[in-house]
């Protein structure tokens, strides 16, 4: 399928997303590490120096810069194309803080990038060509089809069923509650976002949509969704570790978008089935990638944590001293062994005592 010049502007605005957003990360840590050496106070423990940190406001303004770009390019190409795009921003801050932190880049790691580039070249060249939208009355017809209006409601059902029902019994012990709410109504803010920015682009083109009170309610939905959506993630983060929680909420998140997208801007109508299988395995490859690359950020850490106690106690398996890492950081459930083996939480409770 040809590329269609809309296309090529919101690849290239997604891939200037991605690389700003990727670099924020690492600036922001820069920062972050000067203000503590500063002060001897770490963020972590309630420090507040890195606010005086003119590096750390760098890495704010990139972030900034980055998420901008993000949304302009919503208006300019379909999400199928933009959302999984995304995942690029984790390889540039990968990459980066192996070569600038000095934090070990594991060989499955390089393999998740490769994979996360392949799979976002397959959804490129496959990406459908938007159909051009001239008013945001028309995103409106859009959004309230009786398709489009199910999912809605679908969300909104399973939104308040998570927050009532599991939050309270589950929330903290198992990490698809708060994360599937943030997935769930990102997917909405996603469709939001996109016909905010369709309606400001034709605004910029001098047709006037800040006239129709469609553009303020798609304004207030993006709001919503985004103080809901932000509210949850910061409670599995604070509540999962986050090399858990981050493959799970992109994996969720960007399937259930390209859904909403599919379903509201009828990204694949007019498309064969080989560019839409095409494109679904680019996205299940950046999707495997991405899993991949966040699974094995902390191999270098289980490492030095097998190092620390090797003189102390039997060497435990590669397999069985990276779980035990993980149970022993208190993020989520424990797992049950047999009464008569010692399981992994008690072992790393022993070596704690022994140090």
């Amino acid at each position: 399928m040809a590329f269609g010049g809309e296309n090529i502007k919101g690849f290239v605005l997604a891939l200037m997303s991605s690389g700003f957003i990727g670099a924020s990360f690492i600036i922001k840590k820069k920062g972050l590490r000067r203000a503590a050496a500063a002060s001897g106070v770490r963020a972590g423990v309630g420090g507040f120096s890195y606010l005086l940190e003119p590096l750390w406001w760098l890495g704010m303004i990139t972030m900034i810069v980055g998420e901008v770009a993000n949304f302009v390019a919503y208006a300019f190409a379909p999400a199928v194309l933009v959302t999984p795009l995304g995942a690029l921003s984790i390889i540039v801050s990968a990459v980066l803080a192996h070569f600038i932190l000095h934090e070990r880049l594991h060989q499955l790691g390089i393999l998740g990038c490769i994979m996360c580039i392949a799979g976002s070249v397959v959804i490129v060249i496959h990406a459908p060509l938007e159909s051009p939208i001239t008013s945001v009355q028309e995103i409106w017809g859009m959004a309230t089809q009786p398709a489009f209006l199910l999912y809605v409601g679908s969300v909104i059902v399973l939104v308040f069923i998570l927050v009532f029902h599991f939050a309270p019994r589950c929330g903290n012990t198992n990490v698809l509650v708060f994360t599937g709410i943030c997935s769930l109504m990102g997917s909405l803010s996603v469709m939001s976002v996109k016909a905010l920015g369709t309606s400001l682009k034709l605004t910029f083109e001098g047709k006037n949509q800040l006239l129709y009170p469609e553009t303020w309610f798609f304004m207030l939905v993006v709001a919503i969704c985004v103080i809901i959506q932000m509210n949850y993630l910061n409670k599995a983060l604070d509540t999962f570790n986050t090399a858990v929680v981050s493959p799970i909420y992109y994996v969720m998140f960007t399937s259930l978008t390209i859904i909403a997208s599919v379903i509201m801007f009828k990204d694949w109508d007019g498309q064969s089935g080989a560019n839409i299988i095409s494109e679904i395995c680019g996205l299940v490859v950046v999707l495997a990638g991405t899993i991949l690359l966040h699974t094995t950020k902390d191999f270098e850490r289980s490492s030095s944590f097998r190092g620390s106690y090797s003189s102390l106690s039997p060497p435990l398996s590669p397999l069985s001293s990276t779980l035990s890492t993980r149970l022993c950081s208190g993020n989520g459930d424990l797992m049950r062994h047999d009464d008569n083996v010692p399981r992994p939480e008690e072992i790393c409770f022993r070596r704690q005592e022994m140090y």
